[in-house]
């Protein structure tokens, strides 16, 4: 019998203490005689349905070719620019915006191998902002596919996150669809694809995770 919702987790130990604080104070409004006391409890028992919400974790199946290469988070494409990467040069980069309502799990795009992972600790400025993609907290992940074509997923986190997760190793070996990471709350999510990459994808545009075709690469740009 399946659940009514898959939680990720990586939230197994907020939602837990959440739900301890809930208890006590249920049990400390049922036993003491103070409104303030019941009115706390009752907030508390619907922040933690919502944070329940938010660590949601959606069982996406890929029935797409994996030669399309895939959205790897839920959100909203709020930039698409020309861009100059240190490890793969010219290229092309794709931010996508994750509000609190998006799902916040990220997903392997493309069946490939990791080439190198990264974390720098950073500042925590509006995700949206583009001088987030510099200066806040951040993961970074190159990857290479079979086909020697080199990408990279930036996890970025916002002004509400202060918690990225990610499950890449170098030299690991993933398939398209894999969870990548988690990002706890508002954040960022950045595409980095060189220039014989073709983008189907426009700013504005809502994306989900292993559904939403971002691009192929291509020999002949």
């Amino acid at each position: 019998m399946r659940s009514i919702i898959n939680i990720a987790p990586e939230g197994y130990r907020i939602i837990l203490y959440s739900l301890l604080i809930w208890i006590i104070t249920y049990l400390l409004s049922i036993y003491l005689d103070y409104s303030w006391i019941e009115l706390l409890s009752i907030y508390l028992f619907y922040l933690f349905i919502l944070i329940c919400y938010f660590f949601r974790d959606p069982i996406r199946k890929v029935i797409n070719d994996n030669s399309d290469f895939l959205s790897p988070a839920d959100g909203r494409i709020i930039s698409i620019e020309n861009y100059d990467d240190e490890q793969i040069g010219k290229s092309v980069k794709i931010a996508i915006f994750l509000s609190v309502l998006n799902v916040h799990r990220q997903w392997i795009p493309l069946s490939a191998k990791v080439v190198e992972t990264t974390y720098n600790p950073g500042k925590f400025f509006g995700a949206f902002k583009n001088k987030a993609s510099d200066k806040n907290e951040q993961t970074s992940i190159i990857f290479q596919d079979d086909k020697k074509n080199i990408f990279k997923i930036k996890q970025i986190a916002g002004f509400v996150a202060r918690r990225i997760v990610n499950h890449m190793d170098k030299n690991l070996d993933v398939n398209q669809g894999d969870k990548l990471g988690f990002i706890k709350f508002g954040s960022r999510v950045e595409i980095i694809v060189p220039v014989n990459f073709k983008v189907k994808v426009r700013k504005g545009m809502k994306v989900r995770g292993c559904k939403t075709i971002i691009g192929n690469f291509s020999n002949d740009i």
